[in-house]
């Protein structure tokens, strides 16, 4: 979660929404958080890889429901790590010119390398590089936090003054919610989890409300240190926001900015991957791509796969539009995966109340209903802004 979203995209953001770009994240960050949600209950109940397309078949019945969502995931971790190594060359040029098509290649393959290492050695190297993100956003806030205004005015800073602003929040947040994408992939990998039922939904919860809170206050700094123009056209923000504060400190955030999206394209290309192997272990997908190594125990076929792939897209697209795209796809499986959930409990429901204790039982299940319908509601609503302004403007 801690990848490109703010360290590349804070400056689209703002191009949209303006100073209203910490709300614009406000705003992507509390519709993305009803779907995770309803991701935690549905990881606890079906403990499986190939997550969406495993809720979406039970939701559905339908079992090409499924392999569809499932597709759609892995295009989803394909279009995110080809936006993330963008974003990484836009970083790289501060130290080095390096060709384009050379510098994102040869990443991509290193990566990928890794990716097949091994899946306890990949995730370990992924939370260390994960602190030092950390360590990077925090560094941002503290250094560049003097350029807030000592009595920040929260009307200026969250509350639109006309509907065409509004539009640009909404615009933002479209983008923005690209950031938010991360913790969905946890459940890809349940199956290599102990107590998944209790640790996944804790550990999906405090890396969303962590994430958020830094990125508003990220946010918050970025728009008060850099003038709009600037700060839209930047491809290295964060170093461009450090650097009139100390030079240093600009070079510093450069390189943990490296770290941060390549820690991002890792954990995409093993989570499109292991994707990609529980669906054919599930007979979703090819049988080859179920193969692991005897040594490595990771799917190395549907590794190198979706490593060329993302390989591919990055040097075709630039990286605006594959944002969009991830997050115009990833809303679209969030929607599914809401109602999946909501058709989940009225099953399970309906199943109970033919038992015994209806009443009690009809109760609990109609309050717990208006989560994934309201996240489902929630993501269709940003959808259709972005299809709005896409048409109209």
């Amino acid at each position: 979660m801690l990848g490109a979203g703010i360290y590349v995209l804070v400056g689209k953001v703002a191009a949209f929404a303006g100073m209203l770009a910490p709300l614009s994240f406000i705003v992507a960050a509390i519709i993305a958080y009803v779907t995770a949600l309803s991701y935690c209950e549905l990881v606890s109940r079906f403990p499986q890889s190939a997550g969406e397309a495993c809720y979406v078949e039970q939701g559905f019945h339908r079992r090409y429901y499924g392999i569809i969502v499932g597709y759609l995931v892995v295009f989803t971790g394909i279009v995110s790590s080809a936006t993330l190594i963008n974003g990484f060359v836009g970083y790289l040029s501060h130290f080095i010119e390096i060709p384009r098509h050379i510098s994102i290649s040869v990443m991509l393959l290193l990566l990928g390398l890794i990716a097949i290492w091994g899946i306890a050695e990949s995730l370990w190297l992924a939370a260390v590089l994960t602190v030092i993100e950390v360590f990077g956003l925090l560094l941002v806030i503290t250094i560049a936090g003097s350029a807030l205004p000592s009595s920040l005015d929260l009307q200026q800073a969250f509350i639109p003054e006309s509907t065409l602003l509004l539009g640009g929040v909404f615009s933002g947040a479209f983008l923005a919610f690209y950031a938010f994408i991360g913790f969905e992939d946890m459940v890809n990998i349940v199956e290599e989890v102990k107590s998944p039922s209790k640790t996944m939904p804790r550990g999906i919860i405090l890396a969303f409300i962590s994430a958020s809170l830094l990125y508003v206050m990220v946010a918050l700094v970025a728009v008060f240190s850099l003038p709009l123009n600037q700060l839209s056209a930047s491809d290295a923000p964060l170093k461009d926001i450090l650097i009139p504060h100390h030079p240093m400190a600009g070079t510093l955030i450069s390189v943990i900015s490296l770290f941060a999206i390549l820690n991002g394209i890792l954990v995409q290309i093993i989570m499109a991957a292991r994707v990609l192997y529980g669906m054919a272990h599930q007979e979703r997908a090819p049988a080859f791509l179920a193969k692991v190594n005897s040594k490595t125990k990771t799917p190395i076929i549907a590794t190198i796969i979706i490593t060329a792939i993302v390989c591919f897209f990055a040097l075709w697209l630039p990286l605006v539009t594959l944002a969009k795209t991830t997050s115009f796809i990833i809303l679209i499986i969030f929607a599914l995966v809401n109602l999946s959930l909501w058709r989940v409990q009225r099953q399970t429901a309906e199943e109970e109340l033919n038992s015994k204790a209806k009443d009690k039982i009809g109760d609990k299940v109609e309050k717990r209903n208006g989560w994934p319908i309201t996240g489902a509601l929630l993501c269709l609503f940003l959808l259709g802004v972005q299809i709005f302004n896409y048409l109209f403007n």
